[in-house]
């Protein structure tokens, strides 16, 4: 390849340097609006009320996605998608993103009704003025609440009852939400790894045969992995393991 000659560089040069030159212009005519920030003194008690009301709506938009993953069906979706994705032995397929967005989509698909609720009986009735900011967070907690409640065990109610030393209630409604919420979220998790285990099973029956017969035939030297992975996905595709996880999985969140 011929170097580049001293004038077809200083013509590149020459266009580089009118295509900055233009954009600067362009920058100067229409500059980008600035935004500032300033602290200053509250005029009166109710200037007061709406920044903390701002302050508080901040947290918990910096909180939204550890309150998406707890107190949905997230937590247990992933989960066994994680452990199917390690008794099939394929360590990096499905990717992690695609697991994520698959966990998220199902986990929007389960919560819609719950969601649903939300929208209709608090966020509406709040943004139309009809309802006070109290009122509204509420009619907001009750059917996540009441999501919550369907899936937890006693046991582990009945510990957070416990600890937190609240006064014995009559029914899980009585129950407050500072209590469901960790609650819930081991119970989810004792019922990921319950169905973690039975998907294991299958394929682990598959390891076991492969590793016999090889050792059988003399074969020590040759990885079992090598055929059981084959041998595995065959399997897994043969019988639609796709349909019947995620169907089973969406399924445990509906028949109740």
């Amino acid at each position: 390849m011929n170097p580049p000659r001293p004038r077809a560089l200083l013509v590149w040069l020459a266009a580089l340097a009118s295509l900055l030159l233009t954009a600067s212009v362009a920058g100067a005519q229409s500059p980008i609006p600035g935004v500032n920030v300033t602290v200053g003194s509250a005029n009166s008690p109710e200037q007061v009320a709406t920044t903390l009301q701002i302050l508080v709506l901040l947290t918990v938009l910096t909180l939204a996605p550890a309150i998406l993953i707890m107190t949905t069906s997230f937590t247990r979706i992933i989960i066994v998608l994680a452990f199917m994705r390690q008794a099939l032995g394929t360590n990096q397929s499905p990717p992690t993103q695609v697991l994520l967005g698959l966990a998220l989509f199902l986990t929007f698909f389960i919560m819609e009704p719950v969601w649903s609720e939300v929208n209709k009986d608090a966020l509406q009735p709040y943004l139309d003025k009809r309802i006070s900011q109290s009122t509204a967070l509420d009619r907001a907690g009750a059917p996540l609440k009441g999501f919550m409640q369907r899936f937890i065990r006693e046991k582990d109610l009945a510990l957070f009852v416990r600890i937190a030393k609240v006064p014995r209630p009559r029914t899980i409604d009585d129950v407050p939400i500072h209590v469901i919420i960790p609650a819930f979220i081991i119970s989810e998790l004792k019922t990921a790894f319950q169905i973690g285990f039975l998907l294991y099973v299958p394929f682990l029956v598959v390891d076991l045969v492969v590793s016999s017969v090889l050792m059988a035939m003399g074969m020590m030297m040759l990885p079992p992995i090598m055929i059981s992975l084959p041998l595995k996905l065959m399997l897994f595709v043969l019988v639609d393991g796709w349909n019947l996880i995620i169907g089973s999985l969406v399924e445990s969140f509906f028949i109740r």
